[in-house]
């Protein structure tokens, strides 16, 4: 590649680029590329700690109500799909992160670009849409019927308790839509800078 055709790159990054040679330009290219990648990886990141924080929660507050067999099966059944939640977290974070320092930029790029579109445009991308409700309603009730400090049947009769529920499922559900639509349009934002960036390579 010229050295003209990387600057003219360059320029649609960074306005204020000085002249460099072509191992400059492909450096910033190089660390661009990168700082792009770490963003999703930051988000991975995020991922695994919540599902950690979430099934010690899980577990702590099972350990705390062993009597209480509703209780338990609602949470199980939440700590197997947030531990599922976090191996595909952390398979699709070792994945990313993966740095096979012998490929090209571009190479290394492609990679990377196809592993994001396929978890961001393919066929389960927008399972999280039907997922969210009915996690939302597991996590709702297995707080709620902690700190109510009574039997599972037992907050699932009290009107006031009904009402809780019913309010703090419809705030939450729009608190968690809206922010998973705000991280995947983030993202999406990111994975198009990656393929302008690797078209232009």
């Amino acid at each position: 590649m010229e050295t003209n055709d990387l600057q003219n790159i360059w320029k649609n990054i960074d306005s204020e680029i000085n002249l460099k040679t072509t191992d400059e330009l492909h450096q910033l290219l190089t660390a661009k590329t990168r700082k792009t990648i770490n963003k999703f990886l930051l988000i991975f990141s995020i991922d695994i700690l919540v599902c950690v924080g979430l099934i010690a929660f899980l577990l702590i507050t099972m350990l705390n109500r062993q009597g209480d067999t509703i209780y338990q099966v609602n949470n199980s059944i939440l700590c197997i799909f947030t531990l599922f939640a976090l191996i595909v977290s952390v398979l699709s974070w070792k994945k990313l992160q993966n740095n096979k320092y012998n490929l090209p930029l571009k190479d290394w790029l492609e990679q990377r670009i196809k592993l994001l579109t396929k978890w961001l445009l393919g066929r389960y991308s927008k399972l999280y849409i039907l997922l969210i409700p009915a996690l939302l309603v597991m996590i709702n009730l297995s707080i709620h019927v902690y700190y109510e400090r009574k039997p599972f049947t037992e907050v699932l009769q009290n009107e006031e308790s009904i009402y809780g529920l019913t309010v703090g499922f419809i705030i939450g559900l729009f608190v968690a839509y809206y922010a998973a639509n705000k991280i995947r349009s983030y993202q999406i934002k990111n994975l198009e800078f990656l393929k302008e960036l690797h078209s232009q390579l």
